[in-house]
């Protein structure tokens, strides 16, 4: 007897029947324990990476710009509901779109900073040459730090995420509240909130590959150029398929330059799916599962040229 066949129904029964509160609850449980069984298979199969990379999540997570990010981001997601936007019915959208970016963006932010922090400053300040005098490998060193940028950027997106979640769901009962209108069953809160898990996947796969970037230039330049850097490439990844599309990528040099942009730089456009989401468009999870594996082969490259440029590296 094929299992699928009833744990399918009965997985759809368990979603109808929990309060969306509840579903939020479950998701967030779901999601640590993958983050956690992650760290254990990491630390069975390669435990030197694993030990730098627990090292770097730890003082991610006790850096104050972590706890700045949470609650700033946090605090933004909890008073978006109560926001009037003047959009004649549309303000869940608009909350749906505000909320995705927003916590995308504090959550690069982040990874950004961390990168630098892990990896340009410890070069420059030499405690990079006192760990690799021990037997860990330069590789080690960097994937270890890669890795362990990824955890607090998951917390984040766990944390801010489970919130965002609550928020639409409470967005809906609230303007129907607000229009005289009946309210919202908890299917219909339940929806919404579904509808939006694979806009908050996408959102982390673009930071994946944006902090793998991070990681590559943090080898050879410290926290500034860094930043501006990876700021420049998250303008021109949104920019450059719409320019090449448009009437003005028919110019001949245009057109060159924009796909030459194209094949270096990372398009970012397939994460971007804010404008369907905030529609109330169905996005199906294959979409999500090719644009992981453009995301793995993406950040794959970014982290050979990060070994490449980080094994010549004097770092005395």
């Amino acid at each position: 007897m094929d299992l699928s066949l009833v744990g399918l129904p009965l997985f759809g029964a368990l979603m109808t029947w929990l309060n969306p509160l509840w579903m939020v609850a479950v998701g967030v449980v779901i999601a640590c324990a993958a983050v956690y069984a992650g760290y254990w298979l990491l630390q069975l199969a390669l435990p030197k990476i694993a030990a730098i990379a627990w090292t770097t999540a730890k003082e991610a997570l006790w850096q104050p710009l972590f706890y700045v990010v949470l609650a700033v981001g946090g605090f933004a997601l909890i008073l978006f509901p109560f926001v009037p936007y003047n959009t004649f019915g549309e303000d869940v959208k608009v909350v749906k779109d505000q909320g995705l970016t927003w916590i995308m963006v504090w959550a690069i932010m982040l990874a950004l900073w961390t990168a630098s922090k892990a990896i340009a400053e410890e070069i420059e300040g030499r405690t990079a040459l006192t760990l690799l005098s021990k037997p860990i490998g330069r590789r080690s060193f960097i994937l270890g730090k890669f890795l362990g940028i990824i955890g607090p950027v998951a917390v984040v997106f766990i944390v801010l995420g489970a919130l965002f979640l609550g928020s639409v769901s409470y967005k809906v009962v609230y303007d129907a509240r607000e229009n005289g209108q009946t309210e919202p069953t908890r299917q219909e809160c339940r929806d919404e909130m579904v509808q939006i898990l694979p806009g908050l996947g996408l959102a982390f796969l673009e930071t994946i590959v944006l902090t793998s970037i991070s990681v590559a230039i943090s080898t050879r330049l410290p926290m500034m150029p860094n930043l501006i850097i990876c700021v420049s490439v998250y303008v021109l990844g949104h920019l450059v398929p719409v320019l090449v599309n448009s009437a003005v990528g028919r110019f001949e040099i245009v057109s060159f330059v924009g796909t030459l942009l194209a094949v270096v730089l990372p398009v970012l456009d397939h994460f971007n799916i804010y404008a369907a989401i905030s529609t109330g468009q169905h996005v199906p999870w294959s979409y999500v599962g090719f644009a992981a594996i453009y995301c793995v082969l993406y950040s794959s490259v970014a982290m050979l040229v990060a070994l490449l440029a980080f094994e010549n590296r004097d770092l005395g």
